[in-house]
């Protein structure tokens, strides 16, 4: 009886040790991943530089609006190469927050809607 005792004993301790080891590994992960973040932000803070807005056009490729100055600048960002296709004023800029509001192809139209008016111009191109 003693030595089952013992057996779960040290088992206890063994599985007590690996959750206090994994426990701190965590501990040590959650710090160093915020003291990176911060330094991280304090790296990046620039003064004359910041981006806009951004969108992705393609695997790896970017339109980019990029504050330099009192300037607007539109920027194509690819793999290897960034290229400037425009430079705009504030005045150029429209917002387009209520047209991204809507899902891509959707117009409020039901598809029996669509459909029907695809059948109308079928029809039309038989007759």
């Amino acid at each position: 009886m003693g030595i089952l005792a013992a057996g779960t004993l040290d088992s206890f301790l063994r599985l007590l040790g690996t959750l206090i080891i994994f426990i701190f590994v965590l501990v040590i992960t959650y710090l160093v991943t915020r003291w990176m973040g911060v330094y991280q932000k304090g790296r990046s803070s620039n003064k004359n530089l910041r981006i806009v807005e951004t969108i992705g056009v393609g695997n790896n490729k970017m339109i980019s609006i990029v504050e330099a100055g009192k300037k607007y600048l539109v920027v194509s960002i690819g793999k290897d190469e960034v290229h400037l296709l425009a430079e705009l004023t504030r005045e150029d800029f429209k917002d387009l927050s209520d047209i991204e509001d809507q899902e891509p192809g959707k117009s409020g139209e039901s598809f029996a809607d669509v459909f029907g008016k695809l059948k109308d111009k079928l029809q039309k191109k038989q007759d």
